[in-house]
């Protein structure tokens, strides 16, 4: 039989985090179940996009991580935010090890 709990915890660690690079330069962070679909959205400029990135075109998915649970994805994706551009840069080519912000405390 299965627990309920245990599917929501297979649905939950689904979650990815992904770095958008806008034609102005400047970039977008999210999180995201289907990183492919999410973008699509954002591209498209629809209901969905972020208000951010809408007329920042053209947009380009430098970066993407599979997280885990939604909850880590969260504090991933606040804590990205918080990085000076040059450090995201880092982050987008490689030279960032993504593990350490999961040991920052925020709290």
């Amino acid at each position: 039989m299965n627990n309920p709990q245990n599917i929501v915890s297979t649905i939950d660690s689904t979650c990815y985090l992904y770095l958008i690079q806008c034609g102005d330069g400047s970039s977008y962070t999210g999180i995201t179940t289907d990183v492919e679909r999410r973008f699509e959205e954002h591209r498209s400029g629809g209901k969905k996009a972020a208000r951010y990135l809408r007329g920042r075109g053209p947009l380009k998915l430098v970066f993407k991580a599979l997280i885990g649970d939604k909850g880590m994805a969260l504090k991933m994706e606040y804590r990205v935010k918080q990085l000076s551009k040059l450090k995201k840069q880092a982050l987008n080519q490689g030279n960032m090890d993504l593990n350490l912000l999961r040991d920052w405390d925020i709290e």
